[in-house]
């Protein structure tokens, strides 16, 4: 199955951009509520995805005050996890065993473009479906 049936378009998805500072990409998170976030150039390509873990991280080891973050690009922030992204003509299969490490799998066309994203719920939902129908 094509992986277009499950992606949720960029449109549809919060992001940050590489260029934000840590500030600036935490209260994306904070407002849309997410513990992770993909992260894209003012190209649109894909450049990784920032964790709630590697701003703790950060902020335990790098930062003498909290006033510090409004001078630091995120892209200075260290990332323990990437998401590796998949590319649109990806099948289902592909995004199997992605889904098992990340809560979401970064799609990019061939120009390395963020276009959307599935997530760990909807590939969940497809298989049960599937299980259960038989």
């Amino acid at each position: 199955m094509n992986i277009l049936f499950f992606l949720i378009p960029k449109s549809d998805t919060a992001y940050i951009y590489s260029d934000f500072t840590v500030r600036q990409a935490l209260e994306k998170m904070k407002h849309y509520g997410y513990t992770a976030i993909p992260m894209i150039d003012r190209d649109g390509k894909y450049k990784g995805t920032v964790t709630e873990g590697d701003f703790l991280w950060t902020l335990a080891n790098d930062l003498n005050k909290i006033s510090d973050l409004e001078h630091i690009s995120i892209l200075d922030i260290k990332r323990r996890v990437n998401n590796k992204p998949v590319n649109i003509d990806a099948n289902i299969e592909d995004l199997m065993d992605m889904s098992l490490y990340q809560n979401f799998i970064p799609v990019i066309d061939d120009q390395e473009v963020f276009i959307g994203l599935v997530t760990r719920k909807d590939i969940i939902q497809y298989l049960s479906k599937q299980c259960f129908q038989k």
